[in-house]
């Protein structure tokens, strides 16, 4: 079970829900020049182009955690900002998530990373209806640690991205969007390329509204035995 803060309008609740389909959207840019720059900062380190732009992977539900801490396997993995879309039974909800992927996997097959590492969550939601009108100047901004400092890692506008009700009216005939379900909606380019980090702080800010969700974790790498 999840909670979250919601804001809609100028009003707010807390609830408490479970999310039983979870939809990881790769390659979701607008803009084919920087689909192409994503593509190539994973070509540097060993990931096989995809098959098709967007690509839908479906992963375990379960992975979705709003913990500060993260246990991941070896020191491959690392962050990755993303609006997060959740349809409940008042509509759909906009979030903020992090695709925490393995990326010594993913040179062996994407949808096989995805499913290996948790996928942190921000604790605060916001109605679409709110900021579908001005979707396009809202930023996403992640940093990591570097010899002790924070350092900018990403930072974008959404308009980057598709919009997340564009991605929904491509998603397959199978994969029906119902009450409980979510989908990471794509990510900005990093700066510096991919790399780990034993920290992961991000925002989704609206400057229209002036409001922001954030959310940082730890990351324990847990050692690889044979």
């Amino acid at each position: 079970m999840l909670k979250f803060s919601r804001i809609r309008d100028s009003r707010s609740d807390v609830i408490w829900t479970e999310i039983d389909q979870l939809v990881v959207a790769g390659w979701a840019g607008r803009d084919s020049a920087a689909i192409e720059h994503h593509i190539q900062e994973l070509e540097a380190i060993g990931v096989p182009r995809p098959s098709s732009v967007p690509v839908y992977y479906r992963v375990g539900s379960t992975l979705l955690c709003q913990s500060e801490h993260v246990d991941v396997l070896g020191t491959d993995t690392s962050g990755e900002v993303e609006p997060l879309l959740v349809a409940l039974a008042d509509g759909l909800w906009i979030g903020l998530a992090s695709d925490h992927t393995d990326r010594k996997a993913e040179t062996i097959g994407i949808a096989l990373s995805k499913q290996l590492c948790i996928k942190p969550v921000a604790r605060e939601l916001w109605h679409w209806d709110d900021v579908k009108s001005h979707w396009d100047e809202v930023i996403l901004r992640a940093w990591i640690e570097e010899d002790g400092q924070q350092v900018l890692y990403q930072e974008g506008n959404v308009s980057l991205l598709r919009t997340p009700t564009d991605l929904l009216s491509e998603l397959s005939n199978t994969t029906r969007f119902i009450p409980g379900s979510a989908m990471l909606c794509g990510t900005v380019p990093v700066h510096g390329g991919i790399r780990p980090s034993a920290f992961f702080a991000m925002e989704l800010d609206d400057p229209v509204l002036g409001r922001t969700i954030s959310h940082s974790y730890k990351v324990n790498q847990l050692p690889v035995v044979s």
